[in-house]
């Protein structure tokens, strides 16, 4: 049983449930999908968990943040009317493009031939 974090009300049968659990040793972040259902024992409603979600590494806890840092920046941006920055349009650390321009690109100085 994982330790519950957040539950975000998706509509008024689901739920988005933010938890961490440990699974063969590994400590894990869980984003999931849980739906109401009758507990058969107990008759009550209770959450039950979808195969809907994404399970990260607690140690991909600093990558997760970020994403939702920048997600964060991009609605301010749209809000207050600024063109936000596509995903797509991100640009490479300047040494990074730079490598990949020379696999890519022919020597243009010396003819083809």
């Amino acid at each position: 049983m994982g330790v519950p974090i957040k539950d975000i009300q998706r509509n008024n049968k689901e739920i988005i449930r933010i938890e961490v659990s440990e699974f063969k040793g590994m400590e894990l972040i869980n984003i999931r999908i849980w739906y109401q259902a009758i507990d058969g024992s107990t008759g009550d409603m209770v959450y039950k968990p979808t195969q809907k979600g994404v399970t990260l590494n607690i140690s991909e806890f600093a990558e997760l943040k970020d994403g939702i840092d920048r997600l964060e920046q991009f609605i301010k941006d749209r809000e207050g009317g600024v063109q936000p920055e596509q995903p797509g349009e991100a640009r490479l650390p300047d040494d990074e493009e730079e490598d990949d321009q020379d696999k890519d690109e022919p020597d243009t100085d010396e003819p083809a031939g």
